[in-house]
């Protein structure tokens, strides 16, 4: 038996959406959960996220629901549009029970951290402008470095830490033997352009030949507009770093691309929120390593295409803490019981939506086309039944009723 008795203290790295739903549930079990976090406060802005399948469960059962369906989106479905703004298809929001590609039930990412940090801030110690830089483990625990603070030892380190984990990193190997890249690139930001853009409620998606993809949808203030660019490529990415390189790329790419795609590159400089990702999935054959686990897109991304990364985070969050509650006093176990629960499901929504990278940032025009006729049939059979398909991965868990360990 691998004993936690004598320093219950757990580490966290991360702490956007995973990290703080799992120090949330290990307080409530009795745990003592420290989280760092590399920004100097929860981060603002991003996209919006799917609160759906069982991972509405988990926010259900964190007493959270309600006040996340108050922070909600309003959004009437996703859209497809031509270069001069014409529909060529649509989803509703209402249609697969509220689970098709926008769920009835999405918040902003940044909304959705300050709800949990809220939910954990009065008893989880924080170390935020902070990160991990080595990890020792011995027979009785793991000795963790930090940037900033002095280092210490806990019992237990999770790494919630995202996509390029630097706890995967240290403990697990080279990103490149588990990250995929799916041969593509993404940013995020913000834009305030008022009534210049009339998105109507509607999620606007526009697809240009070359594989460019330009989407913007309302957000939750008025004036708001979430907008995403991303790009088919087969070459290396900018250096994650080099926002001045990443924005001259986006640049090149998207001027004269049609639509409303100059409009949102001029908006892209004054933004604040500004975030460039590769577009891959984490594969990892075990989320855990010695006293080391992983959850979240840490453990193992889905990428954005399936809609699932903020269902994984949070039940990967709950079955972990869970199963370490369960199992107190023996990590080895709840780590097994943890992987044996969670590795199904993640590689469920690993599965990417029909048609993959090709169907989401088709090439040529008359790809395009088909691709906004794939839209219209989805919603008729027998496409329709591929749709119900996808929109079923968000709940294919078993989710155990961990009452009694979090009393």
């Amino acid at each position: 038996m691998e004993n936690m008795t004598t320093n219950p203290d757990i580490l966290v790295s991360g702490g956007g959406i995973a990290g703080p739903a799992l120090a949330y549930w290990l307080r409530r079990a009795g745990f003592r959960p420290v989280v760092v976090e590399r920004a100097p406060a929860p981060r603002p802005g991003g996209q919006t996220v799917d609160l759906r399948g069982a991972g509405r469960t988990v926010i259900e059962r964190m007493g959270l629901l309600e006040r996340a369906a108050e922070l909600a989106v309003e959004q009437r479905g996703i859209a497809l549009v031509d270069r001069r703004g014409r529909h060529t298809a649509r989803m509703p929001t209402e249609l697969f029970g509220g689970e098709g590609i926008v769920s009835d039930l999405e918040i902003l990412r940044g909304d959705l951290a300050d709800l949990l940090y809220e939910a954990t801030a009065g008893d989880v110690e924080y170390l935020f402008d902070d990160t991990l830089t080595a990890l020792h483990e011995d027979a009785d625990g793991v000795h963790a470095t930090f940037e900033n603070a002095p280092p210490r030892r806990f019992d237990l380190v999770v790494g919630a830490d995202g996509l390029h984990s630097v706890t995967r990193r240290l403990a697990f190997g080279p990103e490149q033997g588990h990250f995929v890249p799916l041969g593509g690139c993404t940013a995020w930001f913000t834009a305030r352009l008022g009534p210049e853009l009339d998105l109507d409620g509607w999620f606007l998606m526009y697809n240009a030949p070359g594989g460019l993809v330009a989407m913007a949808r309302p957000g939750r203030l008025p004036g708001e507009t979430k907008v995403a660019l991303s790009f088919r490529t087969a070459s290396a990415a900018p250096d994650r770093r080099d926002r001045a390189a990443q924005q001259r790329l986006l640049t090149e790419k998207f001027t004269g691309a049609g639509w409303e795609s100059d409009r949102l590159l001029a908006a892209m400089a004054d933004a604040d929120d500004f975030f460039f990702e590769d577009l891959g999935q984490v594969r990892l054959d075990r989320y855990t390593r010695g006293r080391i686990a992983l959850v979240g897109d840490a453990a193992c991304c889905p990428t954005p295409l399936t809609g699932l990364g903020t269902s994984l985070a949070l039940v990967g969050a709950h079955l972990l803490a869970g199963e370490l509650a369960t199992a107190r006093g023996d990590f080895t176990t709840a780590y097994a019981a943890y992987q044996h629960r969670m590795r199904p499901y993640a590689a469920q929504a690993q599965q990417l939506p029909p048609g993959g990278m090709r169907a989401y940032a088709p090439t040529t025009s008359p790809m395009i086309a088909l691709r906004a006729a794939s839209m219209r049939w989805m919603t008729r059979w027998p496409l329709r039944r591929l749709m119900e398909a996808q929109a079923a991965k968000a709940s294919d868990v078993e989710l155990p009723d961990y009452t009694q360990v979090f009393a």
